[in-house]
């Protein structure tokens, strides 16, 4: 199933989930040093990366919940599994957001223990929401290109890809 959120003849979603997951994920490694350290740069930090997730999040969930509604076949498996995974990960986004609400009223953008707690809930739950994503690409082949195959032609060429050519078997 192709995907229609594309650029430069990729999916788009799967581009842009690096960036709010890497995010998110740093957050709470800064998180990890602030309580290790007590130095306040890390509190700082790890506030300003949240934000910085959560919005790029917001961006990359866009993408996503329009290749379901556009791409995604109504009555399938890979759309039940698809919605799943648009919940979980919007859970991820809303877990971080209050995360960061908390910490904005505090001094020194210092965490408190609730802020914690949920951003590394919102860490484990984009964990499950990542297991998901993966189900529909290497499972179920959404946002793979049909006749995907070890030698297709660059996606950035005219050719179009083929089922023709042969994929040795594996060994």
């Amino acid at each position: 199933m192709r995907s229609r959120v594309r650029a430069g003849g990729h999916a788009v979603h799967p581009i842009l989930i690096v960036f709010p997951l890497g995010l998110l994920t740093t957050a709470v490694g800064f998180d990890v040093l602030w309580l290790i350290t007590d130095r306040a740069s890390f509190a700082f930090t790890a506030a300003h990366v949240i934000a910085a997730g959560v919005l790029l999040g917001v961006v990359t969930s866009a993408t996503g919940w329009l290749d379901w509604l556009l791409a995604v076949p109504v009555g399938t498996r890979a759309r039940r599994v698809g919605l799943a995974h648009g919940f979980v990960n919007t859970a991820v986004l809303v877990l971080f957001g209050i995360s960061w609400l908390l910490r904005a009223g505090a001094p020194g953008w210092d965490a408190s223990p609730l802020a914690l707690v949920l951003a590394w809930a919102g860490l484990a739950v984009a964990g499950f929401g990542g297991w998901l994503g993966g189900e529909l690409v290497e499972r179920m082949g959404i946002s793979v290109e049909e006749g995907a195959h070890p030698d297709a032609p660059s996606s950035l060429g005219k050719r179009p890809v083929t089922a023709t050519a042969t994929v040795p078997a594996e060994r």
